[in-house]
């Protein structure tokens, strides 16, 4: 006779609750028929299409709390019992990396998930028929893919930037995962394009990961020497080429942009109030900063008192509800009128200026 065993999770701590024997790590019910066979048979068939349900409601309900550990948990439970799932195998990478996303010396943060984010767009491809649930997934996929790599890639920045001259450890490794993260969106550029370039959507987003790519790129390697600029411009000039296919005005940013809109690096009292640089909302205030603010004296005026003021106040405020609750109902209005007047929502990476 085995020990009694959970076959969906290799658990042994099993405790007997109301007539039914329960994996204290998973939640798998055996009644008493199928713990015996577990003993003695080491094997039965399990229909665990309810538990699934409810992980993964759980899960999402975690996830939309910013309960990050609880979410991280669910979907690695669900994972265990469903693994060729996109969700749960995304998430598990996806909080396994937000976990390190601070440690700029944990080499492999984001060439796992880099690697991760391959398999979740494959699993999509080849699991889900419906074009629409298809599109619905690495839609999802590309939100959260481009919002944890500004996230690292901004504390990689601000690493880099405050560390002494002395610090070259820390500007080693600040530069090290600046250097994964413009990698990892061309990379998932690349991937979203292979697998769904026939739509529209995925074109969009694999554009944004491009753009931001080399964007990044600029904002990091300004003082690198010219000769190795030059060479790395070959590259990127590769890079262009893919862009152009879906945006052909696109060029290559200069070395020295000191226009007014290159130093900025976020629509700052929005991304506070949404949640996220990458949202319909955002992309319908960016629209309208580039291509209306900008074109007259007074707008731009407005921009530079804006980027002047926005982000000491979120710096102070930003994650405090009231703030949030404070400017949501206007900001809500002016997207919803310019919605209304023709400014679209759909994903957008800023104008080159």
């Amino acid at each position: 006779m085995k020990a009694l065993t959970c076959e969906m999770c290799g658990s042994q701590d099993m405790v007997k609750q109301e007539g039914l024997y329960v994996c204290q790590y998973c939640g798998t019910k055996y009644s008493v028929e199928e713990a015996k066979k577990l003993m003695f048979e080491g094997t039965v068939k399990i229909d665990t299409s309810d538990e699934l349900k409810k992980l993964y409601e759980i899960a999402r309900r975690a996830k939309d709390d910013n309960n990050y550990e609880n979410a991280h948990k669910y979907y690695d439970m669900a994972l265990v019992k469903d693994p060729s799932n996109w969700e749960a195998y995304f998430y598990v990478a996806y909080f396994k990396t937000l976990e390190c996303r601070n440690n700029i010396e944990d080499y492999y943060c984001i060439k796992t998930f880099k690697k991760s984010v391959e398999t979740v767009l494959q699993l999509i491809k080849d699991n889900i028929t419906d074009k629409e649930a298809q599109k619905k997934a690495y839609c999802e996929v590309s939100k959260k893919v481009l919002e944890i790599s500004e996230e690292i890639y901004s504390y990689a920045e601000t690493k880099y930037l405050t560390a002494s001259s002395a610090d070259t450890s820390k500007k080693y490794n600040s530069d090290f995962r600046m250097t994964d993260i413009y990698g990892l969106l061309y990379f998932f550029g690349d991937k979203l394009d292979e697998l769904f370039g026939s739509d529209r959507e995925a074109n969009e987003y694999a554009t944004i990961a491009w753009k931001r790519g080399i964007a990044y790129y600029f904002k990091h390697n300004k003082d690198l020497p010219n000769k190795t600029k030059q060479e790395i411009r070959k590259y990127l000039n590769i890079r262009a080429e893919n862009i152009r296919k879906y945006d052909p005005t696109y060029e290559l940013p200069q070395e020295k942009n000191d226009s007014l809109l290159s130093s900025m690096s976020g629509c700052y009292v929005a991304t506070a109030v949404y949640g996220s640089y990458d949202c319909p909302e955002v992309w319908t205030l960016r629209r309208f900063r580039d291509y209306t603010l900008a074109k007259s004296f007074f707008g731009r005026l407005f921009i530079r008192t804006y980027y002047a003021v926005s982000p000491t106040l979120v710096k102070w405020f930003g994650k405090t509800e009231w703030f949030k609750n404070l400017w949501k109902p206007t900001l809500d209005k002016m997207v919803a009128k310019l919605n209304a007047n023709g400014v679209e929502n759909t994903p957008y990476e800023d104008k080159n200026w």
